[in-house]
C-alpha cells in the first residue's frame, strides 16, 4: 500500500465521539459476504481477496449449497471448485487453497473451523487479515482486519495513523475503547467503502467529519446540490 502523510491523533474524546456516532446510527453492523457457517465464512473470506463482496456472493450461492462443509468440497475437488468462481480474480489459486485448507480443516481439525489465529494463519490461503475476519465475524472476538477501506480511513482520519496495514490494526486495537472494538472493524471498512472513499470522500455527508483530520474535506458539488 502507499506511504500516506500522517495527520495528528485524534484526542480520546474525538475518538469517543466517533465511535459513539457509528454506534449511534448502525448499532449492530455486519458485513457483506454470504455464508451459511464458519466453515463457508472462512471460504468467502478467502475468495474475496482482490474482489469484491458482490462477486463472491454471486459466486458462492451455488457452491455453499453444494459444499456447506469440508469433505463436500474435498469432494467436489479442485476442478469442481473452479467451475463455480471463475467470475473471480485469481480463481485457480483461490481453488487450490480452498480444496487444499478444507482438506487439511479434515485431517487436523475434525472438519471444524479453530478459533484462533495462529491455527488459521497456518491454513492455505490464510493470512492474518483472513483470520481476524473470521475470528471477529463467527467468533465474536475484538479484532480488526485491516482492509484498503480501513487502512485509508485509519489514516485520513487520524484515528490510527500507520504506515502498514499491521501498524494500522495495532494503533487501532490500543485507541478504541473496548466496548467499541467488537464492531469497529465493520464501522471502519464499511464507512471506507460507502463514504470516505478512495478517490472523492464524501465529506460532505460524512457523519464523523467534525473530528476527522482529513483536508480540506471534499464539498457537495454543485452538480449534486442542484
Amino acid at each position: 500500500m502507499a506511504s500516506v502523510k500522517k495527520p495528528r491523533p485524534l484526542p480520546a474524546d474525538d475518538v469517543e465521539s466517533i465511535f459513539s456516532t457509528f454506534e449511534r446510527i448502525d448499532p449492530e453492523p455486519k458485513g457483506e459476504l454470504e455464508y451459511i457457517n464458519a466453515f463457508t465464512l472462512l471460504v468467502a473470506v478467502v475468495l474475496s481477496a482482490q474482489a469484491t463482496d458482490v462477486g463472491v456472493n454471486k459466486a458462492t450461492r451455488q457452491l455453499f449449497q453444494i459444499a456447506p462443509t469440508p469433505a463436500a468440497m474435498v469432494a467436489l475437488g479442485q476442478e469442481g471448485i473452479e467451475a463455480h468462481i471463475r467470475t473471480i480474480g485469481l480463481y485457480r489459486n483461490k481453488a487450490k487453497n480452498v480444496f487444499l485448507l478444507s482438506r487439511k480443516l479434515i485431517d487436523e481439525h475434525g472438519g471444524e473451523v479453530p478459533s484462533t489465529r495462529e491455527a488459521l494463519e497456518a491454513l492455505p490461503g490464510v493470512g492474518r487479515k483472513t483470520a481476524n475476519v473470521v475470528l471477529n465475524i463467527f467468533f465474536k472476538q475484538p479484532t480488526i482486519a485491516v482492509d484498503t477501506h480501513l487502512f485509508r480511513v485509519g489514516n485520513r482520519t487520524g484515528l490510527a495513523p500507520g504506515s502498514t496495514p499491521l501498524a494500522v490494526e495495532q494503533a487501532l486495537m490500543k485507541t478504541v475503547p473496548e466496548k467499541y472494538l467488537l464492531h469497529a472493524h465493520h464501522w471502519l471498512i464499511l464507512h471506507g467503502r460507502y463514504v470516505c472513499k478512495a478517490r472523492k470522500p464524501e465529506c460532505w455527508r460524512c457523519a464523523i467529519a467534525q473530528w476527522c483530520r482529513y483536508e480540506p474535506k471534499t464539498p457537495l458539488s454543485k452538480a449534486r446540490a442542484s
